[in-house]
């Protein structure tokens, strides 16, 4: 079972993390940290129009964390908080209640299905994206779009 929650798809995501560091002039950053293993992920982004144009990730996760910041890093551009958000919350029932893998853009998620047998791994591997939400909503705030309608009322 443990083969399958490091499966080679997995460490291979891990090993080739796309966008990596930090970027010098973001609109937004944010930090979120797992505090029962400590993975840490700090996510930059610029937007325009709304959408993600530039992004970059300091990943000090476990391979877990590291592939679903992989998958976020290979996607990302273009993605406005809708769809980041939607992924996010995709990605959370799949790991918590057993909910179909995530669509669009971040379907690669999928691999990282037989996480839910495993809940003291879901905090890590749901880092990349709760960070990514966060910064994103942040930028649009800064620059005064409507982030989402629940924003609107």
């Amino acid at each position: 079972m443990i083969d399958d929650l490091y499966s080679a798809k997995i460490l291979s995501l891990a090993a080739n993390m796309p966008r990596a560091g930090r970027l010098a002039a973001p609109d937004a950053s944010s930090e979120k940290v797992a505090k029962l293993c400590g993975s840490r992920i700090v996510v930059d982004v610029v937007l325009k129009d709304g959408a993600v144009a530039d992004f970059a990730q300091d990943v000090k996760a476990c391979a877990l964390g590291q592939a679903a910041a992989a998958v976020l890093g290979a996607n990302v551009i273009g993605a406005d908080l809708q769809e980041i958000e939607t992924a996010l919350g995709q990605f959370r029932a799949m790991l918590k209640a057993g909910g179909s893998p995530p669509t669009g853009r971040f379907k690669d998620l999928a691999v990282l299905e037989p996480v839910k047998d495993y809940a003291p791994r879901h905090a890590s591997t749901l880092l990349a994206f709760e960070a990514a939400a966060d910064a994103v909503r942040s930028a649009a705030k800064r620059a005064g779009t409507r982030t989402s309608g629940a924003d609107a009322a």
